[in-house]
């Protein structure tokens, strides 16, 4: 067809068809004319065969610099990037064009290719069923999840198998830790049902970094007795090569991005409380591992069964309740009920709670505190405060309230430091302290903190203080008379005309 190029294609139908074709069928079954097939079967070369070579349309203008300059440079640093480069080529020559940026760019590519150092390579691997299993921690914070409208910072513990693909998540809130990583893995591997052969890790390098040589040998041998406990043969990537935990690192990005679709379907980044979180992060990996049935049941018969119970998946220390009613633990004071002041407790450190044990007995638990890092909070002490816990010596002594140390921490609701701050600024401290501990006596004595701080928040919405014995009414439990009960005592001729006959024969 004219004004059109013949292709490769054309030429080889053309001769294909010329086998049992006139020349003219030929052409015209192929789309040529008469004369170009005639011109095809005098030179059946095909086009892209008879092409020459296009040369410069313009002047090089590296011409002058790249071999004696350039070149020179890449061969000393093979590293140097070609927009830096540039920029030391138009230092020394004011006359080079400035927009030879792409020139150069594609020349230094190429020489790379050519000239350039061996660069490293990955080997993929194949994954036998049951053989491995990788663990590592991934940021939670680029998902911008609050808690009751507070941000959470956290973390994401992720394991998964490298053959098919099953996962466990969960959310971490302090740092990459030992306890995270035992408490996490060992929930995986029990809702897995199994263990694989070899477990792989990235050498932990965060959780050491801070430690001295001697604490980081015993985190390593406690992490050795963990494989040990579920006989997993612990590995380690080399340090700063991820690509080697890539079976993992890479999956990374896959589950944050299903959280994110996940809270987009969800309307709403913000959760009631963390349980609630935790409990959708489980949902959403819940439902990826529904998708892997198929591959989990060609593996799950090659993973190694379980121990018969959990090892240990935290830290304990020993520690005292002091006549301030709490302990100090790492730098962070935690307030116990009055009742074990004096004792010892033993205190199981988790990655989220504190577990105290009163000899073999669990007696409580407690959010875990974390005290802050850096040099300019080095020596500061923070709070875990729970009023419930002081409520009742506060009450002998309100005025304590006013200089508490950890009086901040102590109101469990924004709505209560703002009943604090106002009665403080509308009168006399004493008074302040008498109904604000009035206030939190109020909220632990009939269990309505939820509902005293939404009311606490209307008044002071409204301009208005609060009155302790109006709320003290308005929360009191509903009064109640008992019913009046009259009991009528039958006579005894009732119970004669009861047993009939029968009696007359046996009074006889």
């Amino acid at each position: 067809m004219s004004g059109k190029h013949i292709t490769d294609q054309q030429v080889r139908l053309y001769m294909e068809f010329r086998r049992t074709h006139t020349r003219e069928a030929a052409a015209a079954k192929t789309g040529l004319s008469t004369t170009t097939g005639a011109r095809l079967e005098a030179d059946p070369r095909f086009p892209s065969q008879k092409q020459t070579p296009h040369g410069r349309r313009r002047p090089d203008p590296l011409a002058a610099i790249w071999d004696s300059e350039i070149v020179p440079m890449l061969e000393a640093v093979p590293g140097l990037r070609p927009i830096t480069i540039l920029g030391e080529m138009l230092r020394r020559h004011r006359d080079l064009p400035a927009g030879t940026r792409r020139t150069l760019e594609r020349r230094v590519r190429i020489w790379q290719a050519i000239h350039g150092p061996e660069r490293d390579m990955i080997f993929r691997q194949d994954h036998p069923p049951g053989k491995q299993g990788l663990s590592d921690f991934t940021t939670g914070d680029p998902l911008g999840v609050t808690i009751a409208g507070v941000l959470l910072a956290h973390r994401l513990y992720h394991f998964r198998l490298a053959f098919s693909g099953w996962q466990h998540a969960e959310v971490v809130l302090g740092g990459e830790s030992f306890v995270a990583l035992a408490e996490g893995l060992q929930n995986a591997l029990w809702a897995l049902g199994g263990a694989p052969h070899e477990h792989r890790s990235d050498s932990l390098s965060a959780a050491f970094r801070n430690l001295n040589r001697e604490a980081a040998e015993d985190q390593t041998e406690r992490y050795e007795a963990l494989c040990s406990h579920y006989r997993m043969t612990p590995t380690r990537n080399n340090t700063g090569v991820a690509h080697e935990n890539g079976s993992i690192e890479a999956s990374h990005g896959h589950l944050r991005a299903a959280l994110e679709q996940a809270l987009l379907l969800r309307g709403s980044v913000d959760f009631a409380e963390l349980a609630l979180y935790r409990r959708f992060v489980a949902e959403v990996v819940g439902r990826a591992n529904a998708d892997r049935r198929r591959e989990l049941e060609i593996e799950r018969p090659a993973l190694k069964s379980l121990p018969p119970r959990r090892t240990a998946d935290f830290e304990e220390e020993l520690v005292y309740v002091t006549r301030n009613g709490g302990f100090l633990l790492r730098r962070v004071f935690y307030t116990v009920p009055s009742r074990l002041i004096g004792h010892r407790l033993r205190a199981r450190i988790y990655d989220d709670r504190i577990e105290c044990l009163l000899g073999g007995e669990l007696v409580l638990t407690l959010r875990r505190g974390r005290a802050p890092q850096g040099r300019a909070m080095r020596g500061r002490t923070i709070h875990v405060v729970d009023y419930r816990h002081v409520i009742h010596a506060l009450r002998r002594k309100p005025q304590a309230l006013l200089n508490l140390v950890y009086r901040d921490q102590l109101f469990p609701r924004v709505a209560f430091r703002r009943a604090w701050d106002a009665l403080l600024a509308a009168g006399p401290p004493r008074t302040a302290c008498r109904i604000m501990v009035g206030l939190l006596a109020l909220a632990h004595q009939r269990g309505c903190e939820a509902e005293l701080a939404a009311e606490l928040e209307a008044l002071l919405d409204a301009g208005t203080l609060p009155d302790l014995k109006a709320l003290e009414a308005k929360f009191a439990p509903a009064s109640s008379s008992l019913p009046h009960v009259s009991v009528a005592l039958p006579s005894a001729g009732t119970y004669d005309a009861l047993l009939g006959n029968d009696a007359v024969e046996v009074s006889s």
